[in-house]
């Protein structure tokens, strides 16, 4: 990292949300959503679509109000929607959503997991029309990653290529090179990653591999696809720690039979595991495979926006898949999973090792 730290600048970060990310036109109802702590960036953003022409709607929540919900609500409330949480959703024709990382609260992980699956009906209305995700360098986020949040903050802006004088044609330069990635696995069927604690294999033969270039997740730096729901067969052990519904979960580990998990572990966090694996049905088989290409994050920070990114690593999602993809799986969950290929770690393609020690070979 440079010595000389870059500060955290909201709208340099509200102008590449509002015009890459969300291409931001006249009159669309765009949905700007986070946590109170990130108001800087929430104003910035809102300031930004308004003078865009775009009709924003702002929704902050405090501290803490997740975990109220999930513990206070009555089974009526907890397990359904109200009907007016869908319509509201289905009227926008955007979402922002700033992560805005915070203590966790300890609540009871079936209630965590009950809610997220009451809720599964809003989550793809919103994922019909465009969305992104960013992060707003909270105290909390800084100290997870074991920063300083003026390191934090420098941390951020040039992941999100904020030190650049044009940010936007230095993410047509990521798309560009995951391109070429991207034109090898097309042709490939049958995945195997191996790593210490590692053996799996899965089939991807005619799903397409998506080019997260930025747009939905700010920072970015990864290509994805849906692989074949019955086809994950063996074991994986994920070496990155991942939180999960405020719990962070550490050596995780999971076996696979034609697709489905039918073993589940972890050194720390195993019950918010095992809840989210419980979810419902498709929470146990795979919604994605992602390979991270990020040279500019090499350090876990304890965040997955982040983490997924990391050159070298390959992350799986069990739970819901994104439809582009050619992925069919459905499930109210969605967590990344991430395993680090840089130290022993080996990506095959029907046979023929394309990448080791986290460096590719094509």
């Amino acid at each position: 990292m440079s010595t000389d730290l870059l500060p955290y600048a909201p709208d340099l970060h509200a102008a590449l949300l509002a015009d890459y990310c969300l291409s931001a036109a006249p009159g669309e109802r765009l949905l700007v959503a986070g946590g109170q702590e990130a108001t800087p960036l929430i104003r910035a953003v809102t300031r930004a679509l308004l003078s865009r022409g775009a009709r924003p709607v702002v929704r902050v929540d405090y501290p803490g109000q997740l975990e109220d919900f999930a513990e206070l609500a009555s089974d009526a409330v907890l397990d359904a929607i109200h009907p007016a949480d869908l319509s509201d959703v289905e009227a926008l024709d955007g979402s922002l959503r700033v992560l805005t990382p915070a203590e966790p609260r300890s609540v009871d992980a079936a209630r965590r997991a009950r809610l997220l699956a009451a809720n599964a009906p809003v989550a793809s209305a919103r994922a019909r029309k465009k969305w992104s995700l960013t992060l707003y360098p909270t105290a909390y986020a800084a100290a997870q990653a074991g920063m300083s949040e003026a390191q934090f903050g420098d941390f951020v802006m040039r992941a999100m290529f904020l030190d650049r004088a044009d940010p936007v044609a230095a993410w047509g330069e990521v798309r560009a090179t995951q391109a070429r990635i991207i034109e090898r696995l097309t042709r490939a069927d049958v995945v195997r990653i191996e790593a210490p604690g590692t053996d799996l294999t899965l089939r991807v033969g005619g799903r397409t591999w998506a080019n997260s270039d930025g747009k939905r997740n700010m920072p970015s730096g990864e290509v994805f696809t849906g692989p074949h729901e019955d086809s994950a067969d063996g074991i994986v052990t994920f070496t990155v720690p991942a939180e999960y519904q405020g719990v962070m979960v550490r050596g995780a580990r999971l076996e696979f039979r034609g697709g489905l998990v039918v073993n589940a572990s972890a050194d720390e966090g195993e019950a918010a595991l095992l809840a989210a694996l419980d979810t419902d049905p498709g929470a146990r088989r795979l919604g994605e495979l992602g390979i991270g290409t990020n040279g500019g994050i090499q350090v876990p920070t304890g965040n997955i926006l982040f983490d997924e990114k990391i050159g070298g690593t390959v992350h799986l999602a069990i739970g819901k898949s994104y439809p582009e993809t050619g992925g069919v799986n459905a499930s109210a969950v969605h967590w990344d999973l991430i395993t680090d290929l840089r130290h022993g770690g080996r990506l095959s393609l029907d046979g023929e090792v394309v990448q080791e020690n986290g460096q590719f070979l094509i």
